[in-house]
């Protein structure tokens, strides 16, 4: 990763943006909670007004393509933080500035249902049309299985230490496989990827926004939704997701974004998505420690793996393959998790 530049420089150039570079005014910035990329956020005051400056290096980070689906969400209704000036070259982005009032530390029993049916109505407008998706690159194939080669490689043999024999990799390959044509077999929309508590925010006004969409794809219509429900940051009930999820596919049949799929079938893409999410993200909050250095991330792995656990086990009775990969799972990994510091601090 390259070296972050001298915050002074965004600095400079912030206030040239906004014409300010000459006029005597020195604010200062601020730095703003950042998020798993190499991306720097702070926040920059100037004549009454707040800005936020973003430091995001142009060699790792997608931000021409957070500019494409800013304006692409935008048009379709949903807020979004406005982009009001932009350096590709080198990595600055001056955004509007929607607060430090993100939905995650809001949510209490009493307000989930709340939160949620206003989340799920955001995903209907990102949604949009059917088959439209801009240009937007495909969650194909190759995508979904450089997700699921995560796991193996860095949860597995990188925080685990344990090496996969032949037979296992099979298995691996078994289960990858079997959730890769589950994704493929939904209805493509606007996926966001990361559509959770930590990344959607409440405004001022309170009207719920969503940030950090660079990754957006074209993919599986239950994708967002079970990275709501299931979130790697905070548990519902089981009984309560299962509701929540029943109640978008109505919505979603009487909007006519899923007119012929029945509720049986959506449920059981749904219940698979989640599981090819929380095997990829075994396998990126593990890559995150071990490749960024980024601790934090170990103390949400025993909720990531209690949902794949949920989901192998639901499944196990009717499909051999989860069958045999809980089975797996229980015999060679889970001894080895026991051991490691963040397991024993649930």
């Amino acid at each position: 990763m390259l070296p972050h530049r001298a915050p002074e420089e965004l600095r400079c150039w912030a206030l040239a943006a906004l014409g300010a570079a000459d006029s005597g005014k020195s604010p200062r910035l601020s730095p703003v909670a950042g998020d798993a990329s190499a991306r720097r956020y702070f926040r920059l005051h100037l004549d009454g007004a707040s800005y936020v400056a973003v430091e995001a290096p142009p060699a790792t980070e997608k931000n021409a393509a957070f500019i494409q689906v800013a304006a692409l969400l935008s048009a379709r209704g949903v807020k979004v933080p406005a982009v009001y000036h932009a350096d590709l070259e080198h990595g600055y982005l001056l955004l509007e500035d929607l607060g430090d009032r993100l939905l995650l530390p809001v949510l209490r029993p009493a307000s989930v249902d709340h939160y949620y049916r206003r989340a799920m109505e955001l995903l209907v407008t990102m949604a949009g049309p059917p088959c439209v998706t801009s240009g937007l690159e495909n969650y194909d194939r190759t995508l979904l299985s450089e997700e699921l080669g995560r796991f193996p490689r860095w949860f597995v043999r990188g925080l685990l230490g344990y090496e996969p024999d032949g037979a296992e990799q099979r298995l691996l390959d078994a289960v990858s496989s079997r959730l890769i044509d589950s994704a493929l077999e939904q209805p493509r929309v606007l996926v966001h990827r990361d559509f959770h508590s930590r990344n959607l925010m409440l405004t001022a006004d309170d009207e719920l926004a969503v940030i950090d969409f660079q990754d957006a794809v074209a993919g599986p219509i239950t994708y967002d939704l079970v990275s709501l429900l299931r979130d790697c940051y905070i548990q519902w009930p089981a009984a309560q997701v299962d509701q929540w999820a029943r109640d978008y596919h109505g919505l979603l049949v009487s909007r006519d974004l899923l007119a012929a799929t029945d509720e049986a079938t959506f449920m059981r893409w749904f219940d698979l998505m989640g599981l090819q999410r929380h095997v990829k993200v075994l396998g990126t909050f593990a890559r995150l420690y071990l490749r960024d250095g980024k601790s934090s991330y170990l103390d949400d792995l025993p909720l990531v793996i209690h949902y794949v656990s949920e989901i192998v086990e639901k499944y196990a009775g009717e499909e051999a393959v989860f069958a045999d990969f809980g089975s797996w799972f229980s015999g060679a990994l889970s001894p080895l998790i026991a051991q490691q510091d963040w397991s024993r601090k649930q």
